[in-house]
């Protein structure tokens, strides 16, 4: 497994130590200001504005994590949290994250503040606007999300919606770059459900400069709008975009073997058919023998047995942990470039 490069960096003619890791520079992205945008889906955002978000999580997990720096930067902000599902990684890593930041997290769940039941979305929308300076939802449909964006007058964050779960990409893409030392040209093999986060690699993954593999059993494909969007940013940035229902031709040749549940919340009423469907889905260290030799698995949590077997979960290719990690890393990237005018310190090197 990839370490972080540590080297020596010249500025104002003093020696300090500057993380590597991040090879995604391009003199553009310095001049990338995400402030006061939201993130509902990472279809909305260009190829410059996801490397500067990666760029500002490696930048504030160095200095935070490695360097023991404390960096205030939302001092004085607070953001609320709803959830209508329920998580750990989504509520644990915004919750601390924004509290490592300075800020102050307020956690609602549904039976706190009843969203569209009790008080309309806009309605909610417009009193958390004057409450509080960023929201974090976590709901079921992503049209509550758009309500919410157009109703408020803060930025608003997609913690996940049956359509897409742009934070938990950003997490991926991350941890992928801290092994690998760099996105541009690897393989990702998606073998599982065409579901939210399927959507989510599906809009970001090209612009990365990162091929893509798509296994899906026949009648759980992507949603075709996402299929005919992912097409064109393949055919855009010259990429590679592969859809099958043949779990190995998928991971033929891939650098990174992805999946996730096959019965997310609110089916569990399908459950028996779902893993009746999905049966040879499951990736084990027969699927990775036709992978490449340095090959790495991702799952985003949490996970059953069906989904990967403990040889490949619990093994040097498995990077779930550090993926799950990185949420929080992620998360703080997106909110301080969400809030601020904040600038990396550490270099930006091609991408």
């Amino acid at each position: 497994m990839q370490v972080l490069l540590v080297t020596l960096h010249v500025i104002s003619s003093a020696f300090i130590p500057v993380c590597y890791f991040l090879s995604i520079g391009a003199a553009s992205l310095g001049s990338v200001n995400l402030k006061g945008r939201s993130c509902l889906t990472l279809k909305d955002f260009s190829s410059e504005e996801i490397k500067r978000l990666l760029w500002v999580s490696g930048d504030l997990k160095l200095r935070i994590k490695h360097e023991k720096q404390y960096l205030p930067l939302l001092q004085g902000k607070s953001i609320a949290m709803i959830f209508e599902k329920r998580s750990t990684r989504t509520r644990m890593s915004t919750e601390t994250g924004f509290a490592l930041l300075g800020g102050h997290p307020c956690f609602l769940t549904s039976q706190d503040i009843h969203l569209g039941v009790n008080e309309s979305v806009t309605d909610t929308a417009r009193v958390l606007s004057g409450l509080c300076d960023i929201v974090l939802a976590r709901v079921y449909s992503h049209s509550t999300l758009e309500e919410l964006d157009k109703e408020a007058s803060i930025p608003i964050i997609n913690g996940l919606s049956d359509l897409y779960h742009p934070i938990q990409i950003l997490a991926d893409f991350l941890t992928l770059q801290e092994h690998y030392g760099s996105l541009n040209g690897l393989t990702v093999s998606w073998i599982g459900d065409g579901n939210n986060v399927l959507h989510s690699f599906m809009m970001t993954a090209a612009k990365l400069g990162v091929h893509l593999k798509i296994a899906t059993p026949k009648g759980y494909e992507p949603e075709k709008s996402v299929i005919q969007e992912a097409q064109r940013l393949s055919k855009e940035h010259g990429t590679q975009l592969v859809l099958t229902s043949d779990p190995m031709e998928a991971a033929h040749g891939s650098n990174v073997l992805v999946t996730d549940t096959w019965v997310s919340m609110g089916q569990e009423e399908e459950k028996k058919k779902r893993l009746k469907d999905f049966k040879g889905y499951q990736i084990t260290l027969q699927t990775g023998s036709v992978a490449k030799p340095d090959w790495t698995f991702l799952h985003c949590l949490p996970r059953k047995m069906e989904e990967v077997d403990d040889e490949v979960f619990y093994s040097p290719h498995s990077l779930v942990f550090q993926e799950a990690e990185n949420r929080k890393w992620t998360i703080m990237g997106l909110m301080v470039s969400l809030l601020t005018d904040y600038t990396p310190q550490i270099p930006m090197l091609k991408f």
